[in-house]
């Protein structure tokens, strides 16, 4: 039995009106909201290990909760020693009550694990009001075993919104409690 995720009633509660009055929409159905988020793992050394790649599936599983999807290399690249078809990353599409409980763990619990965190980088937006991060290290989520890692792996977090400009995704990831370098954290009730 699924439980309604905490961040998809705060941005209800508190966000939704929040943006309203900022931007002085006049419809609901205007206000930007947080259409998916894609979470992607490239392993370029899986060229020569592809059991780096079982390890990589295997551990954005754990993270997300769903099924990660092998990417495979659509070019060959003679420098990279890299053919077309290997597997070289994995990559998970998060939706619903999943990318909000995934984005609730990495703003609460997951970013203020990285050592001397001062905040994440207001200009990582791409024009169009998504949101792009990158993360060294997978530790910092709780539910990676430390024991188990054989190698380091980052990823990329892309939030995609439903906001015309970088302005509104702001604003957006602002009230949600991203956590931007230079700005206070939004509250939010437990």
């Amino acid at each position: 039995m699924a439980t309604k995720a905490r961040l998809r009633d705060h941005y209800q509660a508190t966000v939704l009106p929040a943006l309203m009055k900022d931007f002085s929409y006049g419809n609901v159905m205007a206000v930007p909201r947080v259409e998916k988020v894609s979470i992607n793992i490239g392993m370029g050394e899986a060229t020569g290990n592809q059991k780096l790649i079982d390890s990589a599936v295997q551990e954005l599983a754990t993270i997300t909760g769903q099924k990660p999807v092998v990417t495979k290399a659509k070019k060959s690249i003679a420098a990279f020693k890299l053919r077309e078809g290997m597997s070289i990353g994995c990559m998970v599409t998060l939706r619903g009550d999943r990318m909000f409980e995934f984005l609730d763990r990495l703003m609460t619990v997951a970013l203020p694990r990285v050592r001397d965190f001062r905040g994440v980088s207001p200009k990582s937006f791409d024009g169009r009001g998504n949101y792009t991060l990158g993360i060294r290290d997978l530790l910092i989520f709780p539910e990676i075993d430390y024991n188990k890692v054989d190698k380091t792996k980052g990823m990329n977090i892309t939030i995609q919104t439903t906001a015309r400009t970088d302005a509104e995704g702001l604003a957006l990831m602002k009230h949600m409690g991203m956590p931007f370098a230079g700005s206070r954290p939004e509250t939010r009730k437990a």
